[in-house]
């Protein structure tokens, strides 16, 4: 199977990082926080069966280069010189978890897709968990600022995550831990794309009216509840977003268990 490691030029100037391989109609996977294109390996295997899967490093992750102020539409700009670039001129995406809402934010600007799937976009829409907390984002960038890595990870850790410190100081001592620190200067990226969503209210739905293509929402039903609660309201918003529910599924989900559900969606043969 064909595989190729390159760099595409974003729009600012930004070199991004990514993988391609397989062939057929193109996908690009968009990871969500702490994600490189390493993460999604496993998936994009399977998916290289029927599509030409594209693995990239966001900004200011892994190999890709980052500028010297972030915006939202930098990411999009990002999405959409790989999908003029590897993609061929329009790519159908998938994006996990704070990904699914940069994937449908780039959709709703007008990025070249004609089908996109999501899973599990962590919105907070009701009162099964607290919200983040006031300043979040703010404080967060602060605590980059000042190269304090590790407590920005233990912060997203508790603050957005909701996991108790303790867990979280355990795991400050785990090997893993040195890369979600080289990575969570990245982690206000995700505060800045998921916005107001994760404050309890209900989903600013206007805010993707302009989506009209077929959108796929997953969700597992073993996991917090908020999640599944956030996918069916995003689900509910029009007739072309459709829920898929998945048995015994929490946030990382088998990518076993999500290939052939993202196959079918997209028109792949080996779906079944």
């Amino acid at each position: 199977m064909s595989r190729t490691v390159d760099k595409v030029v974003s729009a600012d100037g930004t070199a991004i990082a990514f993988e391609k391989q397989g062939s057929g109609p193109a996908v690009v996977l968009v990871g969500g926080a702490f994600m490189t294109r390493a993460a999604s390996a496993e998936l994009a295997a399977l998916l290289a069966r029927d599509f030409t899967v594209i693995t990239y490093d966001r900004r200011g992750r892994g190999d890709s280069g980052d500028g010297p102020a972030y915006e939202v539409q930098r990411e999009i700009e990002d999405i959409d010189a790989l999908i003029e670039g590897p993609g061929g001129g329009f790519a159908m995406l998938f994006g996990m978890s704070s990904g699914a809402v940069l994937a449908l934010e780039a959709t709703a600007r007008g990025s070249a897709v004609p089908r996109l799937a999501l899973y599990e976009p962590p919105f907070i829409t009701d009162d099964s968990r607290p919200p983040l907390p006031a300043g979040y984002v703010e404080h967060l960038t602060d605590l980059v600022g000042r190269e304090a890595y590790g407590d920005a990870a233990a912060y997203f850790m508790t603050a957005a995550l909701g996991l108790p410190g303790e867990a979280v100081a355990g795991m400050r001592q785990a090997s893993f831990w040195a890369g979600m620190e080289a990575v969570a200067h990245t982690l206000p990226y995700d505060g800045r794309i998921m916005g107001d969503t994760m404050s309890g209210r209900p989903l600013p739905v206007e805010r993707w009216a302009s989506v009209t293509v077929p959108v796929l929402v997953g969700s597992g039903d073993a996991g917090a509840p908020h999640m599944l609660t956030g996918a069916r309201e995003l689900a509910a918003t029009g007739d072309n977003f459709t829920l898929r529910v998945f048995p015994g599924e929490e946030h990382t989900i088998a990518p076993h268990a999500l290939a052939p559900a993202l196959a079918d969606f997209f028109g792949g043969e080996h779906a079944r």
